[in-house]
């Protein structure tokens, strides 16, 4: 196994394939389970947003796209379950890239509805954006490095207009650049956005960047399963990055799963006062 310097295994093969059937293989094994987890929370973001902002169809960047997994599971209702058996059993393994797409398309055409969100994909990795794409999952792709490029006017052009920004995993290999691009990217208006955060990784610095762009963010309570660890190797090198940077992995990391928190932000103003966003939370309407 091959490791990053955060003491993660490197898992960047699975995400440059022509097709999906590497990704929910592998990860399928490390019980990856975020994106399901993650659902209703955007969910309930997307539903704040309409009734709040009166946009019937959202525009929504998602950062670290891969190949569109949170908007399939958004836009079709379906399942991370449903989604490694469609990619991982004998019936995916013979078909032939094509096969996997026209099967895909079909998904697409029946399962989504007429006032389903519009998903930008934001990805370095081309093939998983192409596919992405061809299949339906995503409505509009960029293909960029924004750590360390600006993007061009053309992917300015797909990013501008967006309502909502997600992300699931990203954060910690994309950084306050990216973000800060993405919203520079829209000219005046600020999306609303919601970021799942692996704990190993400090949050602070993208916090700053968005309150110096008009933003205020709060951390959702609750920790929220990434996947498990590839090896007793990683699980040791995760755990000295994070005691070197003073955080507590007790009952946690400690146990044998990686974990997120979710940070949403929102413009200043009465417009973007932060509610509950717990689905379960009976209470949240009136916060």
């Amino acid at each position: 196994m091959r490791f990053d310097t955060t003491g993660k295994v490197s898992l960047d093969h699975i995400y440059t394939q022509p097709d999906p059937r590497a990704y929910f293989t592998v990860l399928r094994t490390l019980d990856y389970c975020v994106p399901q987890l993650a659902k209703p929370y955007f969910a309930k973001l997307l539903k704040e947003y309409r009734e709040e902002r009166r946009v019937a169809v959202p525009k929504v960047v998602d950062i670290g796209c891969s190949y569109g997994i949170n908007a399939a599971l958004l836009k079709y209702d379906v399942a991370m379950d449903e989604l490694y058996a469609r990619y991982g059993g004998d019936a995916a393994a013979g078909l032939t890239r094509e096969g996997l797409l026209a099967r895909d398309r079909e998904l697409s055409r029946a399962r989504r509805p007429a006032q389903s969100p519009r998903f930008i994909g934001l990805d370095t990795s081309e093939n998983a954006l192409d596919y992405a794409r061809e299949a339906g999952f995503l409505d509009g792709t960029v293909h960029a490095d924004l750590e360390n490029h600006d993007p061009t006017p053309d992917q300015r052009a797909l990013l501008s207009g967006a309502d909502l920004v997600f992300s699931t995993g990203c954060i910690g290999y994309v950084t306050e650049r990216t973000l800060t691009r993405v919203v520079r990217a829209q000219g005046g208006h600020r999306p609303w956005m919601a970021h799942f955060v692996l704990r190993m990784f400090p949050f602070d610095p993208v916090e700053r960047a968005l309150a110096g762009l008009g933003y205020e963010t709060t951390r959702i309570d609750g920790m929220h399963k990434q996947r498990r660890f590839a090896s007793p190797e990683e699980q040791a090198l995760v755990l000295d990055t994070m005691a070197a940077a003073g955080v507590d992995a007790t009952g946690l990391e400690a146990e044998g799963w990686l974990y997120a928190q979710l940070y949403v932000s929102r413009p200043y103003g009465p417009a973007g006062r932060l509610r509950s966003h717990d689905p379960h939370d009976p209470n949240r309407e009136q916060l």
